[in-house]
């Protein structure tokens, strides 16, 4: 029940109320609009989607924004199930997620095109009903094809068992064909339908690396509807490679050549990469490179090309440690010296020492590197970094990207009582909140920290930002990266210099900080939520970066169902190690399901054969009641705008402020 509006409050409200009423000048229209948002607050919550360490699986992803990850499949078995055979449903489905590959393999063997058509339309029509029944005429008129919109809004309100109606909509249908528009009518309504299947797709991080379309996933998600993002360790790689981070592109460049994904940098982002072939050739022309042959699928690539990439790849790795080591030296503070690793080589001997103990090498052939000062470019090396960070510079796709993923993203998020980030948040041993320094000396925690690493992330493209500041915050990519402390990583090293040259497997172990410790302890869980302010009985953290090991029977619901974490293996390098393709965690009005995916097989398949990606759902957590928008954070929002309204109406109806 809403307290009385007082003249006071209208009088400490009055500059507010004056901009408001431009835009609602009248009584009748400020009325109007109260109704309209008191209507929108009883209808069903929409559908959120969160997906999680996509890795540039572009294939997979998009098809589950096709298929609403089996929503829309789901949908058309209630409504056609008890009426068609299963090839039937398959060919719908399939026909909405691919339409314009579909119709031309359909026109190439349907015998009456025209009597497909007429069916084909009446099914869309009821389908594209059902998604959008949970949604104002406003909104779905605002999701439809300007060329369709009279039409299509004429027939999601008109039914066909309306005898009055039934010759109306016969006539649109028909002369929709007749017009020969029934391609663009059936690709307009299918789109429609994806696009009102999920109201909002929230990533947990991780767009980018090991597979090869990250820019076709970020091409997808600059035009989708509503998503956002947390950025993840692999997102603030390719960040800090933007704003020009040496070590960062190093990073880059290093993961994409061991997985043996050029097509991102060059196709996707236009990065040069003759400069370095040309340098890894003439520098390790004479050097087998066994330990940097890339990871990829057998047969894949020939001998000759094989062997050139894993000299690349030696090649950026080493530049990677040296200019990793200049940035440790530089930040004292981050207490990263002992990473600069080419200072622990004895290249004599062929030793590293590590915590004072000796392990052999199981090569040291390093011929740029200076024993004196390890981490001294040579000329060479610096005209090669100076000409791929020249790349990263001026490519104009890639910063378009990131700066998509600045708008639309953040540390972490709040929506609907669930807590979103990508990783972990820094905890000491007995689950408080970890202190981490950042600029200058500053100390946070919690809440405090993720804001201020968003801040300073931000402030690394920001002009106007003072230049030491700036470049800490260039700089500080690389801490988020590998960090014993960053929120994004929280381990205690990355192992990758002693995975290359070492054998001794006791110095590869990275040991998880303490977040991932402690957090199946629900009470651990709470206390992370009261501090980000998470309210609600039924409040969640939702995590991705490390892979739920499903083959092995672990459990991506954790700490009473306090925390899901949704990283699933998306990535192909990972199925082996997770035994599934990926989750997605799908939050209705009814509460939510975990869906569980099977390796992709492509696109092609799924349009000439009606393959689909298979799915397993687990019901995760039901509500007693169906969720409307006015339990969720938009009604929050839609009840403090009626709220306003109403005190216009006040201020109207007694004369404080006139109506237009």
């Amino acid at each position: 029940m809403t307290s009385p509006i007082r003249p006071s409050d209208i009088e400490a409200n009055k500059h507010y109320l004056t901009l408001l009423s431009q835009s609602f000048p009248t009584v009748a229209e400020a009325s109007t609009e109260v109704i309209n948002l008191e209507a929108i607050l009883h209808l069903p919550k929409g559908t959120e989607h969160f997906l999680a360490d996509i890795h540039g699986e572009s294939e997979a992803f998009q098809h589950i924004l096709k298929n609403a990850s089996g929503n829309i499949k789901r949908k058309v078995k209630e409504l056609f199930g008890n009426d068609s055979r299963e090839s039937e449903i398959q060919e719908l489905c399939t026909l909405i997620y691919y339409p314009e590959q579909k119709l031309e393999l359909i026109k190439a063997s349907e015998s009456d095109i025209n009597d497909w058509y007429h069916v084909t339309i009446h099914k869309l029509v009821k389908v594209c009903r059902d998604v959008s029944s949970k949604y104002t005429r406003s909104k779905v008129r605002k999701s439809l094809d300007s060329d369709f919109c009279y039409i299509i809004e004429e027939l999601l309100h008109e039914r066909m068992d309306d005898s009055n109606k039934a010759a109306y909509v016969n006539v649109i249908v028909d002369t929709i064909i007749s017009t020969g528009r029934a391609d663009d009518f059936i690709i307009a309504l299918s789109q429609v339908i994806q696009r009102l299947a999920i109201d909002q797709l929230h990533i947990l991080g991780d767009i980018f690396d090991r597979g090869s379309g990250a820019h076709i996933i970020l091409d997808t998600l600059r035009h989708y509807h509503s998503w956002d993002i947390q950025w993840g360790n692999h997102d603030i790689l390719w960040m800090g490679a933007c704003a020009g981070n040496p070590a960062c592109i190093c990073n880059v460049l290093r993961l994409s050549l061991r997985y043996a994904n050029l097509a991102t940098l060059e196709e996707g982002y236009g990065i040069n990469l003759v400069p370095l072939a040309t340098f890894a050739m003439e520098t390790y022309g004479d050097d087998p490179c066994t330990e940097f042959i890339p990871k990829l699928l057998k047969g894949t690539m020939d001998g000759k090309n094989q062997l050139l990439t894993a000299r690349m790849h030696k090649a950026i790795s080493v530049l990677q440690f040296k200019e990793e080591a200049r940035i440790f030296k530089r930040r004292p503070s981050w207490q990263m010296q002992s990473r600069c690793m080419l200072d622990l080589v004895d290249y004599e001997r062929g030793i590293c020492t590590i915590d004072g103990k000796e392990y052999a090498m199981n090569s040291c052939h390093f011929p740029t590197v200076d024993p004196a000062c390890p981490d001294r470019l040579t000329a060479e090396e610096q005209a090669l970094m100076d000409r791929l960070c020249h790349s990263f510079a001026v490519s104009e796709k890639l910063h378009k990207h990131i700066r998509a993923i600045l708008t639309h993203g953040c540390m972490y998020a709040i929506y609907n009582s669930n807590l979103l980030f990508h990783a972990s948040i820094p905890l000491n041993e007995d689950g408080t909140l970890k202190e981490v320094e950042l600029y200058n000396g500053k100390r946070y925690k919690g809440l405090q920290l993720m804001k201020n690493i968003g801040l300073m992330i931000r402030s690394a493209f920001e002009n106007d930002t003072e230049c030491e500041e700036r470049q800490y915050a260039i700089d500080y990519f690389l801490y988020l990266w590998c960090g014993k402390d960053s929120p994004l990583f929280d381990k205690s090293k990355m192992a990758t210099f002693e995975r290359y040259f070492l054998n001794d497997k006791e110095t590869f172990k990275e040991e998880k900080g303490n977040y991932f410790k402690l957090r199946d302890n629900e009470a651990i869980c709470d206390h992370i939520l009261d501090e980000f302010g998470v309210k609600g009985s039924n409040r969640h953290i939702i995590n991705g970066h490390v892979p739920v090991h499903a083959s092995r029977g672990e459990n991506p619901i954790k700490a009473n169902g306090r925390l899901m974490v949704i990283d699933g293996g998306f990535s192909e390098a990972y199925h082996k190690e997770t035994g599934i393709a990926g989750y997605t965690l799908v939050y209705h009005s009814r509460g939510f399901q975990l869906v569980q995916h099977e390796p992709f097989t492509s696109a092609k398949d799924a349009i000439s054969r009606g393959t689909d990606i298979k799915s397993t759902t687990q019901i995760v957590e039901m509500s007693t009641h169906r969720m409307l928008v006015a339990d969720t954070d938009k009604g929050e929002e839609l009840r403090s705008q009626i709220a306003d309204l109403k005190m216009l109406l006040y201020a109207y109806r007694h004369g404080i402020i006139k109506e237009k």
